[in-house]
């Protein structure tokens, strides 16, 4: 006779970090709104019909057809040579001078952030933000375990002296900024607080991640800076880039400039997450970058997103309550909403939905209480006539 099964023990739960890692509300939303009759300002994706296919498709083929046994087989950490010099160039183009040797490649910049909170950061360690800031880099800093403190923000971003008054009392591992056309508000740090951002770090000891992928979309004013290029935040800030927004997110491939002890270690740490970014995608970036004209193609790119940013400006007034107060970004993908005193926008987004029409609340991307008037609007995946019919949609739902 038989005896009965023990009950099958349960494995073992997930580590802590992952149990109390939440999904993104903003790709919670992106699922939500996949019907195609949705007009939606929530995500924030390039305009898939301004890719250059064409130029792409051109690369893969040259470095197939050319060098198959080498773009085919694994490769180094570091990144292609030919990609990290074609980088390093435009760095020092725009202001930066950069060596090959100063640069490690990614997949994406998103994995750069990851490879930052994991060699620099303990479990309890302190990050600053800007209030709001990036919703990805809150999950990822969730994830090392850190302790994410907001510093005071405005419409020009982190205010200088509440960030000098922090660092004193808080002891910071590093702060984290997206000085240009800022994810989710589509702000620019001035130059004279990226001065003093740099002289904060410098007195206080502390890194500064300066995350750059929108540095490229601006449509008006002039550039500001790098934090990386003052003196004072050299030795200390790592600039993080993308081809998402300049070429296509699909490629997956950003890059981390970062002083060489700090850059040695994301080395190491990439090769335990995945030995490499992506062999033939890196080549065919270097054979694109080397072939095409990537500055034209961003002179397209930029006065599509600028004319998309005016259509969308042009209809606000009449698709929002009475009230209602956003800014006008001089570049990037977004523009940040604040609904007057009473307004929900999380509650409001289901109606809208209903509405066929979509939004992004602004709640999820504030580490500290979140500001439940406020909604990010991006102005990059529509045409201006779309634009228009979003805003009356939306009109409808907000008036």
């Amino acid at each position: 006779m038989t005896s009965p099964a023990a009950p099958a023990a349960q494995p073992p739960a997930l580590a802590r970090r992952a149990a109390s890692a939440g999904s993104s509300p903003v790709r919670d939303i992106l699922a939500l709104t996949a019907r195609p009759e949705v007009i939606s300002f929530a995500g924030g994706l390039p305009a898939p019909e301004l890719f250059d296919a064409e130029g792409l498709r051109a690369a893969y083929d040259r470095v197939l057809a050319e060098a198959p046994q080498r773009v085919l087989q694994y490769s180094t950490t570091e990144g292609d040579p030919a990609l990290r010099t074609a980088v390093a160039a435009r760095l020092g183009v725009r202001g930066l001078p950069t060596g090959p040797e100063d640069l490690l490649i990614t997949a994406g910049s998103q994995q750069a952030l990851t490879l930052l909170a994991t060699t620099l950061l303990e479990p309890g360690d302190t990050v600053l933000v800007e209030d709001p800031t990036y919703l990805a880099a809150l999950q990822c800093f969730g994830l090392a375990g850190a302790r994410v403190v907001p510093v005071p923000s405005d419409e020009d971003g982190v205010d200088p002296d509440a960030l000098e008054e922090l660092v004193a009392r808080e002891r910071p591992k590093l702060l984290y900024l997206v000085p240009t056309f800022q994810n989710p508000t589509g702000r620019t740090l001035p130059a004279g607080r990226r001065q003093a951002v740099a002289g904060t770090a410098r007195r206080h000891g502390l890194w500064i991640v300066e995350d750059d992928p929108y540095g490229e979309l601006r449509f008006e004013g002039s550039p500001v800076p790098w934090i990386a290029s003052l003196g004072a935040a050299a030795d200390r800030t790592v600039l993080l880039g993308s081809f998402s927004k300049i070429m296509a997110p699909g490629l997956r491939l950003g890059w981390l400039r970062a002083p060489a002890a700090l850059r040695r270690a994301c080395v190491i740490a990439k090769q335990a997450l995945d030995l490499h970014s992506s062999t033939i995608d890196q080549a065919a970036a270097a054979r694109y970058l080397a072939d095409a004209d990537l500055d034209a193609h961003l002179a397209r790119i930029r006065t599509a997103y600028r004319t998309r940013r005016d259509a969308l400006l042009d209809g606000l007034r009449a698709a929002l309550p009475d009230g209602s107060i956003w800014n006008r970004p001089d570049g990037g993908m977004f523009l940040w909403v604040r609904l007057p005193d009473g307004h929900d926008a999380t509650a409001l987004l289901r109606e809208a939905v209903a509405h066929d029409v979509a939004y992004v609340p602004g709640a999820p991307f504030h580490a500290g209480p979140p500001d439940r008037a406020t909604l990010r609007m991006s102005f990059t995946t529509h045409t201006p006539e779309e634009i228009r019919e979003g805003l009356l949609r939306l009109a409808k739902v907000f008036r």
